[in-house]
């Protein structure tokens, strides 16, 4: 494993944008759906800054993680496992199903793909 800086460093930055959205910010656009549109950005940037992996295969696998997470919430898979509400393992695998989420998390997906598609034409 070797680590790619500027992928760990994008990565840190999301996840700092992430933590204020949950603490600040309570409306009906930016937390439940840009916030979802960087939760798969997220987690993209963390499959890039450690795995040896390609934009796609990172791009695919962090939109197949942020599906099953929500087919998970869909399925009830928090409470089936008993995690108690405001558990850090439930807050991160969630228990409220919205369809709306996976066209956030496809966003998301193509955004880091454009994002990559322009770091390769103007590096």
């Amino acid at each position: 494993m070797r680590l790619r800086p500027g992928y760990a460093l994008a990565a840190l930055l999301i996840f700092a944008v992430e933590v204020l959205i949950a603490l600040y910010v309570r409306d009906a656009f930016v937390r439940p759906l840009l916030g979802d549109v960087l939760a798969v950005i997220l987690v993209y940037l963390g499959l890039r800054a450690i795995l040896p992996i390609g934009v796609r295969a990172a791009a695919l696998s962090a939109l197949a993680i942020a599906f099953a997470i929500e087919f998970g919430q869909l399925l009830g898979l928090a409470d089936m496992l008993g995690l108690a509400r405001g558990s850090p393992w439930r807050v991160v695998i969630g228990s409220h199903y919205d369809w709306r989420d996976l066209i956030a998390y496809t966003a998301g997906t193509l955004a880091a793909l454009l994002v990559e598609r322009l770091r390769a034409t103007f590096p």
